[in-house]
């Protein structure tokens, strides 16, 4: 029997490499002559890198960069198996978690960092970059990240802004000029992995919807959101590129909007990124049973998360498949079985507190997958 295992990480419990030994150990309880091919997955956000190079034998490299508050930081980034393809968080550089919570203020982050982090992975000769852009401590339509890669802003005296802009200062930037960008994007694919749908600017834009967690007051709402349209109305005059509201734009405080502007990016959904990194399609083709999970299955799951994006492909090849999550919400999580799960089952058993239930994790993920197994196995 060969099954294949790839599930998410558990928030806050454990990553997606120590979900999936743990689930991969309770299922050799129950069945010790299986075949086991573990596949840790991600959606693009927090974990990808870690997801990636543990299911294609890559490495990684760590670097000094930019955070959000232009103090120096560690990042760390991919280099997937196929030695051509870099892996990137944003979040790694310029991360909300990068940020004390006191000195929380989107008007003075910057996604310089990022910036930094793509040159690094242009210096290793990749062909092909995929940056997950969830997790942002910033709202500067990716500014920042452009200066670091070459492209240059200029104030209404035609001086050079310098490194590091922030969400707070775009409104000085009066010109735009690619003309000393890296001139090595041209020859890589960049594509960022973004799971939100948020036009840049508006009621349902970066500043709107997500810079409140970030530490923005309604009047740094308004501030932030005039800067951004400030932002677009330049890049459709200087670059001819509309990103107002273009679906996705508002990822990551406007990043999304800005890797499509400065660095010629294309936005695509996270889980499908990452199963056509691990080339998760083959490896499902000649399996038996395939087991996924991730920490909550709910309503959300069915927009992009990994164990629907994962089910709906076995489905489609006809591979049965479980997913193992932490808590199940309904209606959701009946919605989901029907949309492309044959089972799920939570590991967190009725009445045990939840602290208890993520201090245990990895005892329960063990017992719960010998349970579903056995119960497979009896089919």
């Amino acid at each position: 029997m060969r099954i294949l295992i790839a599930p998410d990480s558990f928030k806050e419990s454990a990553d997606a490499v120590a979900v999936a030994n743990a689930i991969a150990r309770g299922v050799r309880r129950a069945a010790p002559n299986a075949t086991i091919d573990i596949c840790p997955m991600a959606d693009g956000g927090q974990g990808t890198v870690a997801a990636l190079v543990a299911a294609t034998g890559g490495t990684t490299q760590t670097v000094e960069v930019a955070g959000p508050l232009f103090q120096p930081v560690q990042a760390t980034f991919g280099v997937l198996g196929d030695g051509r393809t870099a892996v990137i968080e944003m979040a790694a550089a310029s991360g909300l978690m990068l940020v004390p919570p006191t000195l929380r203020n989107p008007l003075l982050t910057t996604t310089y960092g990022t910036g930094q982090l793509i040159t690094a992975a242009l210096e290793l000769g990749v062909a092909r970059i995929i940056l997950g852009i969830g997790g942002s401590a910033t709202n500067d339509c990716g500014a920042g990240m452009a200066q670091a890669i070459g492209v240059q802003f200029l104030d209404d005296a035609g001086n050079l802004l310098p490194p590091g802009l922030s969400g707070g200062q775009l409104h000085r930037v009066t010109r735009i000029d690619l003309a000393h960008r890296d001139t090595r994007l041209k020859l890589v694919e960049l594509i960022a992995a973004c799971d939100v749908t948020n036009p840049l600017v508006g009621p349902t834009g970066a500043s709107a919807v997500y810079g409140p967690q970030k530490g923005a007051t309604p009047e740094m709402v308004t501030t932030l959101d005039d800067n951004l349209s400030h932002m677009a109305s330049l890049v459709e005059c200087f670059l001819r590129k509309e990103i107002a509201y273009l679906p996705g734009a508002g990822a990551a405080g406007g990043l999304g909007g800005g890797l499509v502007a400065f660095a010629d990016a294309k936005l695509q959904r996270g889980i499908d990124l990452v199963i056509e990194a691990t080339k998760l399609a083959d490896r499902l083709r000649d399996t038996d049973l395939c087991i996924t999970g991730e920490g909550k299955l709910d309503s959300q799951s069915l927009y992009g998360k990994t164990a629907i994006g994962v089910g709906r492909l076995a489905r489609s090849l006809k591979v049965p498949v479980i997913a193992i999550v932490g808590s199940a919400v309904e209606p959701g999580a009946t919605q989901a079985k029907f949309d492309c799960l044959d089972d799920y089952v939570a590991i967190r058993p009725p009445g045990m507190p939840l602290a208890e239930a993520i201090s245990r994790v990895i005892e329960l993920l063990e017992q719960t997958s010998e349970q579903a197994m056995r119960k497979r196995l009896r089919l």
